[in-house]
C-alpha cells in the first residue's frame, strides 16, 4: 500500500476511533502494568500527528508509537470483546503509520 492509501486508511480508522466510546471497564485500569487510557492517548496522538505531517513522524514520536505498538500487542489478548475491538483499531492505525516509515 502506498502512502496515500495508508493515509486514507488511517483517516478512516481514526474517525471511527474518535466516534467510539472509550471502554469504561478499562478507564483508570492497568493491564500488565500498562495504563490503558495513556496507551490510547499516546497512540492516537502520535497517529494524528502522522496524519497532520503528511505521513512523517519525528524520531521521538516514532519511538513512542513503536513502543505503543508492542504494548498493544501485549494487552489486546487480555481485554474483553469491546476492549479488543477498540484497541485493535488503535493497533491497526499504529501499524499503518509505522510501516510507512519502518526504521
Amino acid at each position: 500500500m502506498d502512502l496515500t492509501g495508508r493515509r486514507a486508511a488511517v483517516r478512516t480508522l481514526i474517525e471511527a476511533h474518535r466516534k467510539a466510546p472509550f471502554p469504561s471497564r478499562w478507564r483508570g485500569a492497568d493491564v500488565g502494568g500498562i495504563d490503558m487510557v495513556m496507551l490510547d492517548a499516546h497512540s492516537a496522538g502520535c497517529v494524528a500527528v502522522w496524519l497532520e505531517q503528511q505521513g512523517l513522524l519525528d524520531d521521538r514520536r516514532w519511538g513512542v508509537l513503536a513502543e505503543c505498538e508492542q504494548r498493544l500487542i501485549r494487552v489486546i489478548p487480555e481485554l474483553d470483546t469491546y476492549g479488543r475491538e477498540y484497541y485493535q483499531r488503535i493497533l491497526d492505525m499504529t501499524v499503518l503509520a509505522l510501516d510507512a516509515n519502518r526504521r
